[in-house]
């Protein structure tokens, strides 16, 4: 009796972790062999290359077309031409000169390089997801190497609940709900005109003046930015950017996608772990979310050959393998694209602003008192 008494909870408890197993779905599941990889991943190594060569660019365009301004604001000949890559800066008048395109056939005279550089950024989404975020934005490099400071120095970077974290992704969608509100309320007649006021031939030295007259409010404002950048991975560009969540829609009818192989996913879940933008791509065959930026490091740390990787949507009778594109081939896609068409743009002779240098010597060194036409 007593062996009996002893056994009976042993049977019990095998039973009970018996039904568990039915009910999750793992009873008789088989653990899958891992077939490693023949050669290591070099994405990331591309991709980082990719981001540091375009804010060198960025930084060279900002340098020349500081000392631009400074020129004009000493009074004398500009020893420099104004690089037309600053309307890069400018989204708002991208999106302006995007609808006058879009409404007249015309492309504006002013800032036509937002407007090309705008169409460059939207095919990326299109075709390779917000690959943009990850592999060009300087801002978005920069809040990267932040997050990845963080969890250098303090071990590990912050994650917020879910219930908190999809009402803060929102945000970015009601900045930019905010803009193209405005933008889509004004016709065509009124854009033309706003671009050639004081305020619209020289948004890029307003820019400029607000960094270099900022006042304490910015520098908090920045700073609190900055540190929570530490923390949070890719705060701005999760929560706040108008830009990203662009992109993001654009991005939703992308053919690309990363896409996971179940016969060869070994269901370790790195990938996930991996993913800075927190999706779940070991729970899905395709990864469709707005918030994927084709970074690919779900794809760097994938053990298994073959089981994951980025490709545009699957042809029928073609192989899971032989579909995935290279790194190399992403990032040459996305040069292609945009120097495409800014290629297109500069042959085409629609590249740089055409405003004459007399006019910018009357309004460059007053720019302060250039102020928004609109209430």
């Amino acid at each position: 009796m007593a062996t009996g008494t002893r056994i009976e909870p042993t049977i019990q408890i095998q039973s009970s972790l018996a039904e568990l197993a039915r009910a999750t779905g793992c009873a008789g599941k088989p653990k899958k062999k891992l077939v490693r990889r023949a050669s290591p991943d070099r994405s990331q190594v591309v991709r980082h290359g990719f981001q540091v060569a375009f804010l060198l660019l960025n930084i060279w365009i900002g340098g020349e077309f500081y000392l631009w301004v400074r020129d004009y604001e000493a009074g004398v000949a500009p020893h420099f031409s104004r690089p037309a890559g600053v309307d890069g800066w400018l989204p708002i008048s991208g999106l302006m000169n995007l609808k006058y395109w879009a409404l007249t056939g015309r492309v504006p005279s002013v800032h036509p390089a937002a407007l090309f550089l705008l169409l460059a950024f939207l095919g990326i989404a299109f075709l390779l997801r917000k690959a943009f975020c990850s592999w060009l934005c300087p801002v978005g490099t920069l809040s990267e190497s932040l997050w990845r400071l963080g969890r250098k120095v303090l071990r590990r970077n912050i994650e917020f609940p879910r219930w908190l974290d999809l009402p803060l992704r929102g945000l970015k969608y009601l900045l930019l709900g905010f803009f193209v509100w405005a933008v889509a309320a004004m016709p065509a007649a009124e854009i033309r005109g706003f671009m050639h006021t004081p305020f619209g031939l020289i948004a890029d030295v307003k820019l400029l003046d607000f960094f270099r007259t900022i006042g304490e409010t910015g520098l908090i404002v920045i700073g609190v930015l900055v540190v929570g950048s530490l923390f949070v991975k890719n705060l701005w560009c999760r929560y706040l950017c108008p830009y990203g969540g662009l992109l993001g829609i654009v991005s939703f009818f992308s053919p690309a996608a990363i896409r996971r192989d179940p016969e060869r996913c070994i269901d370790c879940a790195k990938c996930a772990k991996a993913c800075p933008s927190r999706i779940s791509v070991d729970r899905v065959l395709a990864v469709h979310s707005v918030e994927c930026t084709a970074c690919m490091e779900c794809v760097a740390v994938c053990p298994a050959e073959g089981a994951l990787g980025i490709s545009l949507a699957q042809l029928p009778g073609a192989r899971r393998r032989s579909r995935y594109l290279p790194a190399w081939a992403v990032a040459l896609a996305v040069a292609m694209l945009l120097f495409g068409i800014v290629g297109y743009a500069k042959l085409s002779g629609h590249w740089k602003t055409d405003v004459p240098s007399a006019i910018y010597q009357q309004i460059v060194p007053n720019a302060n008192q250039a102020t928004h036409p609109m209430p």
